[in-house]
């Protein structure tokens, strides 16, 4: 089973720019997507469903901003759009997909960057979010969270970490939520358990040749549940090709859906 998560910045832009012809020559089973900037009735055909998957969707509201998704290979058993909780589903922040005893999310946590009333948002996600994540490992299945989590969690995963310690996505009260996601409630950073290498990022800012000096930022991943946790054989990034200011996080598990 190979899974890609990605934020598109747009979904239009990014075909734009060949994302689905890139995916059409991929293998993977499962491909989680966020930041559409768009609504079910813009959506063509080719985004829609794209050569060889059927898409599922959960959008925002607000016409042209956040929304997630999830192309499927096979039919799953079961979509659940949103976490139940009005002011984050009105954003279009999380669409599940079970098969079997195996779900799998896309996911997209507010980014606070832009100013102290979307960071106030942000810790709010983070504070209503926090339990559904215990809900979700105390169920029993098994769970992969594919998505833009907009947290580094540590020092390794930023490049310029000391200047961004103030800063939305590298803040305290963020990187030891991530920790306490990751510890005790039980989750694994799928990525991290594969490669403990430097200068692994997944996105760059849009000033200063940041991707070009590979001055990034991890903060795509998947996190999942213990057991199928250890069933990931390999993980990469994707970096030949730019559909969008992040890269795909690409993982293979040893498991069949």
């Amino acid at each position: 089973m190979q899974i890609i998560t990605l934020n598109l910045n747009g979904i239009r832009a990014a075909a734009k720019k060949g994302f689905f012809e890139w995916l059409a020559a991929q293998s993977a089973d499962i491909v989680c997507v966020q930041e559409l900037k768009a609504q079910l009735p813009v959506l063509s055909s080719e985004m829609l469903s794209p050569d060889g998957y059927q898409g599922y969707f959960h959008c925002a509201v607000q016409k042209g901003y956040s929304g997630v998704g999830i192309y499927c290979r096979n039919p799953p058993d079961k979509v659940i759009e949103g976490v139940g909780i009005a002011e984050i589903d009105a954003e279009g922040r999380f669409i599940q997909v079970d098969f079997g005893n195996l779900s799998i999310i896309s996911l997209y946590l507010p980014s606070g960057s832009s100013g102290e009333h979307r960071q106030a948002a942000k810790f709010f996600f983070m504070e209503k979010f926090f339990p559904v994540l215990k809900t979700l490992i105390a169920s029993g299945r098994e769970f992969i969270l594919c998505g833009d989590w907009n947290i580094a969690h540590k020092e390794i995963d930023l490049k310029n970490w000391r200047s961004n310690q103030k800063n939305s996505g590298f803040l305290p009260e963020e990187r030891t939520w991530l920790s306490n996601v990751l510890g005790d409630v039980g989750f694994i950073d799928v990525f991290r358990q594969l490669n403990s290498e430097p200068d692994q990022y997944t996105w760059w800012s849009n000033r200063g040749q940041a991707w070009a000096k590979n001055v990034g930022w991890r903060i795509d991943y998947q996190i999942a549940t213990s057991a199928i946790a250890q069933k990931a054989r390999s993980v990469s990034i994707y970096k030949t090709e730019r559909f969008s200011d992040h890269a795909p996080l690409i993982i293979d598990y040893d498991h069949t859906l």
